[in-house]
């Protein structure tokens, strides 16, 4: 059942990205991104290829259809290209925290102002209008480069949750989580604004 207070489409514009609604005509686009700097053979992380883009994005879409989620493809304002995707999602509106979540970038824009861009937009959407009280992130414990981009942006990790998934191989995943209080917010947002301008 959708939740009353579910996500409406919207666009979140910055100086250099755009986060748009996911629609079905990004999967072939996708597809190439991803390929294109080997992202989807990292065992670790659930960046689709051509295989697993269906059922990829028939997720993110139920997951936006009940609420729960906001899957958003992050597109260069100068060319129109996309540079990967990003969702808010596990939506609680009754607490009011959300998660982010299911970001990836095309290799070629890794460790650029896209990552601090999208999370400024997001986070600032997310506090200042869902009137969120915390914001979370998670990762798998053997994924270190996310663990420390999430530590970067000024959120402290919460904890371990053990054997919290099983992964379709049975595998058993141990996720790492980490958030951002809405008292905390101020803060980080003033960082990540310095760090925007380390950038130019």
């Amino acid at each position: 059942m959708r939740h009353p207070l579910a996500f409406a489409d919207i666009e979140l514009v910055s100086d250099t990205v755009t986060l748009q609604p996911l629609m079905s005509n990004h999967a072939n686009e996708l597809v190439q991104l991803a390929a294109s700097s080997n992202m989807s053979s990292l065992w670790f992380t659930q960046v689709p290829n051509s295989n697993t883009i269906d059922s990829y994005m028939a997720t993110a879409m139920a997951q936006k259809h009940d609420g729960s989620a906001l899957p958003l493809v992050v597109v260069d304002n100068k060319t129109g290209k996309l540079l990967g995707m990003t969702r808010l999602c596990n939506a609680d509106f009754t607490h009011r925290r959300f998660e982010i979540g299911y970001t990836w970038y095309g290799e070629a824009y890794q460790r650029t102002s896209v990552n601090t861009e999208c999370k400024l937009l997001l986070l600032g959407y997310a506090f200042e209008q869902l009137n969120a009280i915390a914001i979370e992130f998670r990762t798998h414990w053997h994924n270190h480069k996310s663990r420390a981009a999430i530590a970067r942006l000024g959120a402290k990790q919460d904890g371990v949750l053990r054997n919290h998934k099983i992964h379709p191989d049975g595998e058993l995943r141990d996720t790492v989580i980490f958030s951002i209080i809405a008292s905390e917010w101020p803060v980080v947002k003033k960082s990540l604004h310095y760090k925007q301008q380390q950038y130019r």
